[in-house]
């Protein structure tokens, strides 16, 4: 299974921007799609967004949709998420991996980092 590696979270204000930065070791990750997903305290893990391995195929829950934006670089085996306009409700673990199977809603079969902890303050 892709390793992964999360980073880019903190402490920021309802409004602000942020982006996460999920990188992978292995340069077989061209080969995956790509998932975020992020839980919060208390709550269960929650798909956020996911992106085919050419970027041609993207998906997005509709709580982040046009607020936030998944990208890729696969010459650099890091996968991105630019969230803009974060709400207090955003706050929560952000995770990533890679996709064995996915779909609008799902990506099964990956393994996630430590995760980056987001948190919005309102």
């Amino acid at each position: 299974q892709l390793r992964v590696v999360e980073s880019g979270g903190g402490l920021v204000q309802t409004g602000d921007s942020l982006t996460l930065f999920c990188t992978a070791s292995d340069p077989t990750f061209r080969n995956y799609a790509m998932a975020w997903f992020r839980q919060a305290p208390g709550k269960e893990r929650e798909f956020v967004s996911a992106i085919s391995p050419r970027s041609d195929i993207i998906y997005y829950v509709d709580s982040v949709r046009g607020r936030f934006t998944i990208s890729r670089d696969n010459t650099k085996n890091t996968v991105y998420l630019q969230m803009n306009r974060l709400k207090p409700e955003d706050t929560a673990v952000y995770y990533c991996q890679g996709c064995a199977a996915y779909g609008p809603d799902h990506c099964r079969g990956g393994q996630s980092g430590q995760g980056t902890q987001v948190t919005v303050s309102s």
